[in-house]
This record gives C-alpha cells, sequence and structure tokens, in this order.
C-alpha cells in the first residue's frame, strides 16, 4: 500500500484533514452508488426507518429522527415527499408513513447496494485494522469535547 508520507510525515498530519477528506471521498461513494439505483443516501435511511417500524411512522418522527443525521437536518423533508410522490410510502388514515412493496424492493437493492460498497470500501482492511481505527476516533472526538454516546 501506497500512503501519502513516510511514517515521520504522517504522524504530523492533521487529523481534521484526514477525516473530512475520509468524510468527502467515501459519502460521494455511497451516495454515487445509490444514486445509480435511484435512491438518495436520506431516502435509503427513511425506508429503513418505515422498514422497520411495526405501526409506521408519521412525517415528524421521520424528521426528528433524522435531523443530526451527516448535516441532512430539516432539508430531508423533500427527500420525504419523493418517497410518497413515488409510492415507496404510504399515509395511512392517521397519517403514518408505511413502506410499499416497491419500497420493499428499492431497500432490498439499496441493501445489497450498501453491502457491495463496504466491502469494497474494506477491501484490505482487516475488522482489528477497522476496529482500532473507529476507537481511535472515538476517543479524539471524547478529547475535543465531543460525544461518542450511541443514540
Amino acid at each position: 500500500m501506497e500512503y501519502s508520507h513516510e511514517d515521520a510525515g504522517l504522524v504530523n498530519q492533521p487529523i481534521g484533514y484526514w477525516t473530512w477528506a475520509a468524510n468527502k471521498t467515501l459519502m460521494a461513494y455511497v451516495r454515487g452508488r445509490l444514486a445509480a439505483i435511484g435512491i438518495t443516501q436520506p431516502q435509503w435511511w427513511m425506508l429503513h426507518q418505515a422498514l422497520h417500524s411495526e405501526n409506521g411512522v408519521t412525517r415528524d418522527e421521520v424528521i426528528s429522527a433524522h435531523r443530526a443525521n451527516l448535516d441532512v437536518g430539516a432539508g430531508i423533508a423533500p427527500d420525504l415527499d419523493l418517497l410518497v410522490e413515488r409510492k415507496l410510502l404510504v399515509l395511512d388514515a392517521d397519517s403514518r408513513l408505511h413502506i410499499t412493496d416497491e419500497g420493499r424492493a428499492l431497500h432490498q437493492r439499496a441493501a445489497e447496494t450498501q453491502q457491495a460498497s463496504r466491502r469494497h470500501v474494506h477491501a484490505d482492511v482487516s475488522d482489528e485494522e477497522y476496529l482500532i481505527t473507529l476507537k481511535v476516533l472515538q476517543r479524539m472526538i471524547r478529547n475535543a469535547g465531543g460525544d461518542v454516546s450511541p443514540g
């Protein structure tokens, strides 16, 4: 594997730059793969949420659940509207959203796409290396005053 710098230089590289570069590159890769099958990443999240909700979800519940997700914020509403417009989600009499058969099929295709993307991105990265990377990043986030609690 070829790296950007020798170890002595790499250890002095700014973590902020490399986490930004990783985020930008990986998000573009994942979102591009999902776009190729006709879905955005936020739409994938919303279909997933509806699929795993026994009684459906309200519009507010969907928007609230994703408000903090990767800077999507309240801008997620148009994606939700498109899912309803495309009949991938439907509203019931109580204004709860449910996934349709077409939505399930697209969700399944997106899940397969996500799994393939993960395999591609994780090629030549062991589970041990990945785990160490995540733990180090979480320590750095905590060191900078951030919160890494689940949820």
